[in-house]
């Protein structure tokens, strides 16, 4: 998919280049001015239209590129679209696994976070078996209570069936 949208933005950037280039040759350079004798203006028009006819088999040219390269601009469109549509003509089974791995990777970021939780649950409980001694002597109240019901959520899987359980810490 990826490199049909990059020669998708490759034709229309081509496309733009020759637009411009005909743009170019579409300017009238013809610019009568005052100081310019008849003669000068008379000859310039001459040039002009000895040039003209060149001009004319250049823009042409640059008008049947640019018609080729916008069919070749559908023709990529109507692949990409034929693309995505088949994209999305996913079987059951192919919808299930990829959202299967997705969920494993969720799993496995709650486990890991959970295992982070933990920790920092064992520290705090450290910390604080350190300072109940001395929180007891000045307020007559433990510093921090309730760390026997602290649990952490754990995914866990027999192969077909998934359950999150909650781990004591």
């Amino acid at each position: 998919m990826q490199q049909i949208v990059s020669e998708i933005a490759a034709i229309r950037q081509h496309i733009q280049a020759l637009e411009q280039e005909r743009a170019s040759f579409t300017v009238n350079n013809i610019v009568p001015s005052e100081h310019n004798s008849p003669s000068a203006i008379a000859e310039a028009y001459r040039r002009f239209a000895r040039e003209n006819a060149q001009l004319a088999v250049e823009i042409k040219g640059i008008d049947d590129a640019i018609a080729a390269l916008e069919l070749q601009l559908e023709q990529k469109q109507v692949e990409l679209a034929n693309w995505h549509i088949n994209s999305k003509q996913l079987t059951l089974q192919q919808q299930l696994e990829e959202a299967r791995s997705v969920a494993q990777v969720h799993a496995q970021r709650i486990n890991q976070l959970a295992g982070e939780l933990a920790t920092e649950i064992r520290l705090l409980k450290s910390c604080a078996d350190e300072l109940s001694p001395l929180y007891w002597q000045v307020y007559y109240k433990p510093f921090i209570t309730g760390f026997k019901t602290i649990s952490v959520p754990h995914v866990r899987s027999d192969g077909d069936v998934w359950t999150i359980v909650n781990r004591i810490v």
